[in-house]
């Protein structure tokens, strides 16, 4: 009789084990449509239209249609390239902030049908909807909502009779889309139609953005809305190109007018790690150029982010959980320059060579628990499948489990793979990994979050046979649905370079090499280039390029620095105190770090035009100024709207460049103001009309060229 209730009993614990429930879900969850996104994992916005010609960043909107004509415009070369780079996507720019429309929209008649291209008959969003299906490749639209051009700008005629029209007809007619993408550049001076003044919109309201994204949501479903705060998908709050070591799928937007958050007025710098148990589920996107500014400029040919730039940019977006979103400037002819497009396909192959094997695979797992002690269907199998979303989970009770892989010989790894279940939320909120060496675990890595991706690129190769992961902090049961180990190819670091303010350079690695090699004319070097031994003097302006060598003559990627006139014999002309003749020689002192600052902590200060004025020490002829704005992550300060004046005598002043620094905010790298031709200066004024924030300006470093 024992017997048969011992069996009895053995037969009901075996079917309530079979019986038992999924993970009951933690926190808010991601749609179907968020899911796709989040699986698109990278994607390049392409920059390509009227400040291409113009050279400038944010078109003024007063361009002529005329000087759009690409002579070899291919949407084929470059949706190529972005494939060879493994992305799946690209989302394309047909309406930038000047207004210039690339298809025949029956809107405005400042579109491609008035450009010289294709005598008017061309469409250049229909061409990159045709390359994109024809390489198996999802597409984005993004139509600025901002237009400097418009005379309706400002009224409620723009948004229903202009700009919500436009949608209609991308929707319409390039579809289907993975993306429909909304930025919070809005507002501000313009031509206008021709009236040439400053239009003011309130951002939270104007575009009345819960009726614009009905008109997505009906007409493309399939596609995420991309916008500040949302809806699907959030801005990371910079475009570094990476979102935070701790980051959340989850977010509370919050505004910084006390207003509804939308397009342009969220906290950004909430936005790089999100909220924990925020009230929406709105993932990241991290967007980046790839070239110093997002459109094409010659003066920015060599400074394309090198393959193992962009692989540190895939970790730290990507390996975060977010999406990289990575920009693409073709060129005035149409395409992608040579160096980038070798770039992508050299990215490309480094991530396929990475990720193609997982050291794990048919490695033999032991778990401190598994969940209703069901291994068929919460068991440790799953975690070196192609699934993302079927899951190795634990007892309810259970939040802190460990988990041992054996993979039963020494494999050397020096990248790590996590993955949570996301459609159960975002739940492990702390995670170590050890590996056994010399018969003991060593800690190697450890995380604040997982989510969807977690990729942890380790400093230094670890060889063990065996692992251990340990969740560390958790609030309910985990799902963990991928556990990987990877081995990067090892590679050469690029050289750093730096000169100081007696113009003396100076070239290093982090890793030891046989040699560096050198230019100075922007060629691109070679084992037979100048060898760098000692640090040398480059007064003048030059375009280094450097490059390390092994042993064995493999090389690293090239490292590329623009060097001004060298600072040596600067002073700053002041009238004031002496005390703040030193502050003001860090605008000069070529050190990126330091800043001349300005900005009061009185809030009564309001902003009014500063100026700080140079001697270079003798006369000489100038091409461009530079500005660079502070690096500290503070926008407090930094100009957006210049004037430049220039002097022989230091008494008598003639202007020489004004206008505005486009995109500054969201991408403060050293802004270039190019002169239709030289002139020759000894002095050099720098006049801030306006700042970004604050009641001062900020500078790091002036330069010319």
């Amino acid at each position: 009789m024992k017997k048969i209730i011992s069996i009895a009993l053995l037969l009901i614990n075996v079917i309530a084990a079979m019986a038992q429930s999924a993970p009951k879900p933690y926190g808010v969850l991601p749609s179907q449509l968020q899911l796709n996104w989040q699986e698109t994992e990278m994607y390049c916005i392409v920059h390509f239209s009227m400040a291409t010609y113009t050279d400038k960043e944010w078109g003024f909107g007063d361009e002529d249609p005329k000087i759009f004509n690409p002579s070899n415009f291919s949407a084929l070369q470059i949706v190529s390239a972005a494939k060879a780079g493994g992305f799946k996507g690209i989302v394309v720019v047909a309406k930038h902030h000047d207004g210039f429309c690339l298809w025949p929209t029956k809107t405005t008649t400042h579109n491609i049908s008035q450009s010289l291209w294709k005598n008017g008959k061309g469409d250049v969003v229909k061409e990159y909807q045709e390359a994109c299906k024809q390489l198996g490749m999802k597409m984005g639209i993004y139509c600025s909502p901002w237009d400097r051009n418009n005379a309706l700008y400002g009224t409620p005629a723009y948004v229903t009779d202009v700009y919500r029209k436009q949608l209609q007809e991308l929707y319409a007619n390039y579809g289907p889309l993975f993306m429909s993408w909304h930025d919070g550049a809005n507002g501000g001076d313009g031509y206008y139609g021709g009236t040439r003044e400053v239009r003011k919109i309130d951002r939270s309201t104007y575009y009345g953005w819960n009726t614009t994204w009905g008109i997505t949501r009906a007409m493309q479903p399939g596609a995420a809305i991309f916008g500040d705060a949302g809806p699907d998908v959030r801005w990371v709050g910079n475009e570094e190109g990476h979102a935070g070591e701790t980051y959340w799928e989850t977010f509370t937007p919050h505004s910084t007018d006390g207003k509804t958050p939308s397009n342009g007025n969220v906290k950004y710098e909430e936005s790089t790690e999100g909220t924990r148990d925020g009230k929406y589920w709105i993932p990241a996107e991290c967007d980046v150029p790839s070239r110093p500014g997002w459109f094409y400029h010659k003066s920015q040919d060599g400074q394309t982010k090198s393959a193992y730039n962009l692989i540190d940019l895939y970790y730290k977006s990507v390996g975060h959980g977010a999406c990289l979103d990575l920009g693409l400037s073709p060129d005035k002819d149409g395409q992608l320059t040579t160096e980038d497009v070798q770039i992508l396909k050299q990215f490309g192959a480094i991530i396929k060579q990475t990720f193609t094997v997982n050291l794990l695979k048919g490695a033999t797992f032991k778990a401190s628990n598994v969940r209703g002690k069901n291994a068929a269907k919460f068991g440790t199998s799953f975690l070196t499948d192609n699934s993302r979303y079927s899951y190795w989970a634990t007892d309810d009770d259970v939040t802190k489990p460990e988990l041992i892989a054996d993979m039963h010989a020494a494999k050397t790894f020096n990248v790590i793979r996590l993955r949570e279940n996301i459609k159960l939320g975002q739940r492990i909120e702390g995670a170590a990994i050890d590996a056994w060496q010399n018969n003991a675990w060593n800690e190697v890595a450890k995380v604040t979050s997982i989510g969807a991706n977690r990729l942890i690129r380790l400093p230094q190769n670890i060889t063990a046979s065996k692992v251990r992961l340990r969740i560390t902090a958790s609030p309910v049961a985990v799902t963990l649905s991928d556990f990987g180990l990877f081995m990067e190819p090892v590679h050469l670091s690029a050289p750093a370079v730096s000169r100081n303010l007696n113009g003396e350079v100076s070239i290093s690695t982090e890793t030891p090499v046989s040699s560096i090699h050198y230019t100075l004319d922007g060629a691109e070097p070679s084992i037979k280039s100048a060898i760098y031994k000692l640090p040398f003097v480059q007064n003048n302006s030059a375009t280094l390029k450097a490059v390390s060598f092994d042993a064995a003559g493999k090389h690293s990627e090239v490292k590329t620095a623009i060097f001004g006139v060298s600072k040596t014999n600067w002073t700053v002309l002041t009238d004031q105190s002496d005390n703040n003749l030193n502050r003001m020689k860090h605008a000069i002192d070529e050190d990126s770090r330091t800043v001349y600052n300005t900005c009061s902590k009185n809030d009564s200060v309001v902003f009014k035009a500063q100026e700080i004025a140079i001697d270079l020490g003798k006369l000489q002829p100038i091409k461009a100024f530079t500005y660079l704005p502070r690096q500290d992550k503070n926008a407090e300060g930094i100009v957006d709207s210049y004037i430049y004046e220039i002097s022989t005598d230091g008494k008598h002043w003639a202007q020489a460049a004004e206008g505005e620094f486009s995109n500054i905010v969201s991408n403060p790298i050293e802004q270039t103001v190019k002169l239709n031709a030289p002139v020759n200066a000894r002095y050099v004024k720098f006049i801030a009309r306006h700042v970004i924030k604050g009641n001062g300006f900020a500078i790091a470093e002036l330069g010319i060229l």
